[in-house]
């Protein structure tokens, strides 16, 4: 196989009669398409896996939004029903992997929800609903059924100079599209700040010291990384760690042999 694997995080959705473990497409195809990488979908199922060895078989790890929200149970918030929907299983089974990851050196690629986990996952908080905030903007979707125009590109985020984004990008300005209610509140350990918005919201960060690309965009490059250069660039910054990660693997299993 010359792709390198990435493993995806997936809901836990009842329809059907059955439980779903899944990822919307959007992001798989993105994977495809935009990091041309091997996409493998990781169950929910907490702590009967065994996370080391998922990761000594694959070379990044993606972990996408999601309609539901990271239970607040686990940062200290607010945990009523207003601050759902709650997924408890992929929770048990995204923070650690998510930790793990950043341990062992795997290239990280959270998007949306994932950003918020990789936040809590390092002992961050989040807010619950950051429209409510004073002079903070409305983050959501627009009211829509077209989903082009729920996740239009509208808005604007500075990236921080000298940040991994800055190496992607270039230091300035990048448009980007925005689609959630929840963000990062207090930040977690080991966490910067790369990008923010007009209004303050954190909307991307990265792992100070990591050893591998590890980077959580609270926007959605994967919806637009066939037409859009900056969310192609995302994607394609992360196939490249995930090709490095490979080859370095690759490298120590030949000497190992």
């Amino acid at each position: 196989m010359t792709q390198p694997l990435v493993a995806v995080s997936t809901d836990v959705r009842q329809f059907e009669n059955y439980t779903w473990h899944a990822a919307p497409k959007q992001y798989l195809e993105a994977a495809v398409a935009g990091a041309d990488v091997f996409p493998v979908l990781v169950p929910s199922f907490g702590d009967r896996l065994d996370l080391d060895e998922l990761l000594d078989r694959v070379d990044g790890v993606m972990i996408t939004g999601s309609k539901s929200n990271v239970y607040p149970g686990l940062y200290g918030g607010d945990p009523s029903e207003a601050n759902g929907p709650y997924d408890h299983d992929r929770d048990a089974t995204t923070l650690p992997l998510i930790r793990r990851a950043i341990e062992r050196g795997v290239p990280l690629l959270a998007i949306c929800r994932g950003i918020q986990e990789l936040n809590v996952a390092l002992g961050g908080t989040l807010h619950t609903e950051v429209q409510e905030i004073e002079d903070r903007m409305d983050h959501r979707a627009p009211v829509s059924d077209d989903q082009d125009e729920r996740f239009a590109i509208r808005q604007r985020v500075s990236i921080k100079p000298g940040t991994c984004l800055a190496g992607i990008f270039g230091a300035g300005e990048v448009p980007v599209n925005s689609v959630h209610r929840q963000a990062v509140d207090r930040l977690g350990e080991r966490l910067q700040v790369e990008a923010v918005a007009d209004d303050g919201t954190v909307e991307a960060v990265s792992v100070v010291g990591a050893t591998a690309f590890a980077v959580g965009v609270q926007w959605h490059p994967e919806y637009w990384v066939k037409s859009d250069d900056a969310s192609a660039r995302i994607f394609r910054a992360f196939g490249d760690a995930a090709r490095a990660h490979r080859a370095a693997r690759s490298g120590l299993r030949v000497a190992a042999e």
